[in-house]
């Protein structure tokens, strides 16, 4: 991997706190994400399932983890099963992980190659209650392919029909939403490296230059900072574009005038960062570009304030709803009377701001937290509203990275430059 090895101590951590949600005598399996195939002999860069990852560090495909916290052999109850290197994929592949590496990579004793897996399993699932798997339960997940997790789901189920089966994913869902500071660390660092290719882009962006020679000097200053590269498909959105919410095509020139929406960040050592700043190509905001800019940027400083411990997504995102109605007044695109009249279900700044302010921001960008449960200190948030004006081709979003913490809040993003007149500063320099 490009990034420096992350002390193992927090993988051991998490599955401290993983054990303490699962049932007596139960056994759990995570599987590594597949290899998934492109055409004729070709693949997608490898990608570890995020919760493999969370547990144990190890980012290799074809790995299993698993854990019995009351199997008798208290050397097996934690497991992992690796692929083994053999001569061929050394000079193929390169070698992969030796045992000794995933120890110390882990913090697990136990290591099988991956052929061992039938005979350790039989060894353990019928010593066993309860088996945990996981299946993709988030919200706005859309699966269209079999994942290895299923296809192991599917045999496993065949194979013991009479076990009693439990899910995964609400135990992850509840220990990934709070990170802990070796994980704050991790996204602060791929904040920082999102920094600095913003930074890059303020004196490269001028009129005529197209939307994927911003995307390209972008993703140089991510992988030379050991980052695999963006975190998402980024929206590099001028003009017009920006009023397209995942415009990802990146292929038109930026105009004198335009304002550009640039929704780009990057990953490190698996973790995400998520920022959008809008910028003038020429390196002014028109006087209308910078009312709507700094509309944003109140509601922006506003709802980040709301990120608090004991505020919940019902009444966080009804109460930035609020301070938007009234920046929208303020814009003169939305009336008092009408407001006072809308259908609450269906509020009429939707118009100009149809998106949620935040999500959880971790492992994945769209991370793991169950929208019911309060806000606590430790969960990291997106914060990201924005307005919208397709009769005007103006679409503007602000968003950084918030850390909830006991008496506050922590700005991951609070150095790079936000306001119109850093903006412009930098710009003109």
């Amino acid at each position: 991997m490009r990034y420096s090895q992350i002390d193992k101590q927090l993988f051991v951590k998490n599955r401290e706190k993983f054990r303490q949600y699962l049932k007596p005598n139960s056994l759990a399996v995570l599987n590594s994400n597949d290899i998934m195939p492109t055409s004729a002999d070709g693949h997608f860069a490898f990608q570890q399932h995020s919760d493999i990852f969370y547990l144990s560090g190890i980012d290799q495909e074809e790995s299993i983890l698993v854990i019995f916290p009351d199997f008798v052999d208290g050397g097996h109850r934690e497991i992992l099963f690796l692929r083994e290197t053999n001569e061929e994929i050394a000079v193929w592949e390169g070698e992969k992980l030796s045992k000794e590496q995933a120890r110390e990579v882990s913090g697990i004793q136990t290591i099988y190659w991956l052929q061992d897996f039938p005979r350790v399993w039989r060894e353990l699932v019928f010593q066993a209650e309860n088996i945990y798997l996981n299946t993709n339960e988030h919200l706005r997940a859309s699966v269209d392919v079999e994942t290895r997790d299923a296809r192991f789901l599917r045999w496993c189920m065949e194979k013991h029909p009479l076990h009693k089966y439990e899910r995964l994913q609400p135990i992850l869902h509840r220990i990934r939403a709070v990170k802990s500071e070796e994980e704050i660390a991790l996204i602060r660092n791929a904040c920082q490296i999102t920094e600095q290719g913003f930074r890059r882009l303020l004196s490269f962006v001028k009129p005529n230059v197209w939307e994927y020679e911003i995307e390209a000097e972008l993703i140089h200053e991510f992988v030379r900072s050991r980052s695999k590269g963006f975190a998402y498909t980024p929206i590099i959105a001028s003009g017009a574009n920006a009023c397209v919410l995942h415009y990802i095509e990146n292929n038109k020139q930026c105009k004198d005038g335009d304002l550009l929406l640039l929704d780009i960040a990057a990953e490190y050592a698996n973790y995400n960062s998520d920022l959008t700043r809008c910028i003038p190509v020429n390196g002014r905001f028109t006087p209308r570009q910078k009312a709507v800019y700094n509309a944003v940027l109140r509601v922006h400083d506003e709802a980040k304030k709301l990120l608090a411990v004991g505020n919940n997504w019902t009444d966080y995102h009804k109460e930035v709803g609020k301070i938007m109605e009234s920046e929208l007044i303020g814009l003169g695109l939305l009336k008092k009377h009408d407001i006072e009249k809308q259908n609450p279900a269906a509020p009429l700044y939707k118009k100009y701001f149809p998106h949620g302010t935040s999500h959880h921001l971790g492992l994945n960008v769209h991370d793991y937290g169950n929208k019911y449960h309060t806000f606590e200190a430790g969960m990291v948030f997106t914060c990201e509203p924005g307005i919208y004006i397709r009769e005007e081709g103006l679409g503007i979003r602000i968003e950084n990275d918030i850390v909830i913490r006991a008496n506050g809040q922590e700005d991951l993003m609070a150095t790079i430059p936000i306001t119109v007149e850093e903006i412009e500063e930098l710009m003109n320099a």
